[in-house]
């Protein structure tokens, strides 16, 4: 069966075509396996650690392995859509994604395991951009605004569910086979996610004249030297936060983006004499709706991750919560970010930058309600009642705030060049998470020590309270400053439709 190019969508109606409800099914089912999955690692790694002999230097690779091969292909995954065509890539992506899986579910020692995991990110990395693609290439108008919205709705669900989910597992099939149906449950619902791309994505289409495989002429148009000087960029941005005593890296990294910078500049200058583009074009970052929107969402996810890791920690190790029940708290939050989501995509287009601001401004306040939440279990007068109010404020800080980001960065990115500008925002928006994770959680643990060397004994519930209201004050100043920037943004549209 040949799949039918999709059916225009209507701008004004915002309406899906029934080839459109078919191309979102088939692109958000293995987006949200990928973000289910690295939620369900995270409960897990108690049971790995058991299982497998692993030590802490192991596990930390069980989840950064997979975010490092993840954020190196991004940017060149998403240009290769582009110009050969996204569904192969697509579908070679989650076929990755499978095999990396099943390597981990069955590995009998940590370095299969991690082995698996950095294939698993590399898969992701392959099939991430073309989704974004996709979206950009085949919606349109209200359409693009509500596909984003349910793209974020996936997001939500995708994070909330994997740790209920990992918690029944554990429970169901017990320390050793619970941890590895995390991994093994990917490839089923890989193989339901292969054959619906299959069938209901739109055919290859890529850049007129050239070759339909990546042969030597391809290559060339993927702008190899740059894809390798990012790519190597990007590695040791990560590794410092990830390997104790690489921080001389994050000086390599300097010059490696400086010179991926330079080497672009000169590619776009010569292209009209070599016929070739440069794999991001420097253009890119000179429209102020793709670098503010880009640097709202990476400013603000630098530093959310670590709330919902904080949170988990708190809820655990201080007030002895399982898993599961940890899980339970969050799950409100999810049904808000599921349900306002779309809302959030069919407005963007009329009040986006006011609903950048307004996210902001709400996951201040969800701070707020968390900080409260810490100081009354300090107190002796805990409610894990507050602690669920906070994560569903945030959870609509969430819905507001990345979705509309998601359709005003891309905003007015034509659809040949969506899958490399799709790659480039989420690398920086991992790259950012990777640091705020590191600055963040290490003033939670570093709190935590202090509190342990005064008593000589383990941390209170007390001692985990007070350390997470520290490191919720770090990411109430990223999220101020995000909330500076998307004010400033609501003002220069402002005047620039007045000057209109």
């Amino acid at each position: 069966m040949t799949p039918r190019p999709p059916h225009p969508a209507d701008p004004a109606s915002g309406a899906f075509t029934p080839d459109q409800r078919r191309i979102l099914t088939a692109l958000l089912m293995p987006l949200f396996l990928a973000l289910m999955s690295v939620s369900v690692v995270n409960v897990a790694l108690p049971a790995i650690e058991s299982g497998l002999d692993a030590t802490s230097a192991d596990l930390q690779w069980v989840l950064a392995g997979y975010t490092l091969t993840f954020g190196t292909v991004l940017v060149a995954a998403g240009r290769a859509g582009d110009l050969w065509g996204r569904k192969n890539l697509f579908l070679a992506g989650i076929t990755l994604y499978m095999l990396g899986s099943l390597l981990s579910g069955l590995a009998g020692d940590t370095l299969l395991l991690n082995a698996g995991r950095l294939l698993t990110g590399l898969g992701a990395g392959v099939f991430n951009p073309q989704v974004i693609g996709f979206i950009q290439s085949n919606f349109h108008g209200r359409a693009r605004g509500r596909a984003y919205g349910l793209f974020g709705t996936v997001v939500g669900l995708g994070v909330a569910v994997g740790p209920l989910l990992g918690g029944l597992f554990l429970g169901a099939f017990g320390p050793e086979w619970g941890w590895r149906s995390t991994f093994l449950m990917n490839v089923p619902v890989g193989l339901a996610a292969v054959a619906m791309g299959a069938l209901w994505l739109p055919p290859p289409t890529r850049v007129h004249g050239l070759p339909p495989a990546p042969g030597p002429r391809g290559i060339a148009a993927l702008d190899p030297v740059g894809a390798l000087l990012l790519g190597a960029g990007g590695v040791s941005l990560m590794v410092p936060f990830i390997v104790p005593g690489t921080a001389w890296l994050l000086v390599l990294a300097a010059a490696l983006v400086t010179a991926w910078w330079l080497w672009e500049k000169r590619v776009k200058a010569r292209a009209s004499a070599t016929g070739v583009q440069p794999m991001v074009d420097p253009a890119l970052f000179r429209r102020p709706s793709f670098t503010i929107g880009a640097l709202e969402s990476t400013i603000y996810l630098a530093t959310m991750p670590a709330v919902f890791a904080i949170v988990a920690i708190f809820l655990q190790r201080g007030m002895g919560f399982t898993p599961l029940e940890a899980g339970l708290v969050g799950l409100p939050g999810a049904v808000v970010v599921a349900s306002l989501s779309p809302w959030v995509g069919s407005m963007v287009q009329r009040r986006g930058p006011v609903l950048v601001l307004l996210g902001a401004l709400v996951g201040l306040v969800s701070l707020g309600v968390l900080a409260l939440a810490f100081e009354r279990s300090a107190a002796g007068a805990w409610s894990p009642w507050i602690v669920g109010v906070g994560l569903i404020v945030q959870s609509a800080s969430q819905a507001l705030l990345l979705t509309s980001t998601q359709v005003l960065m891309m905003d007015d990115v034509a659809g040949h060049e969506a899958g490399a500008a799709g790659g480039v925002a989420q690398t920086a928006q991992r790259l950012g998470t990777a640091l705020g994770l590191s600055v963040v959680t290490g003033a939670f643990f570093a709190a935590l020590a202090g509190a342990a060397a005064e008593s000589a004994g383990p941390p209170s519930a007390a001692a985990y309270a007070h350390a997470a209201s520290t490191a919720m004050g770090m990411v109430a100043v990223c999220w101020a400053l995000t909330a500076a920037v998307a004010a400033l943004d609501v003002v220069r549209r402002r005047r620039a439709a007045r000057a209109a």
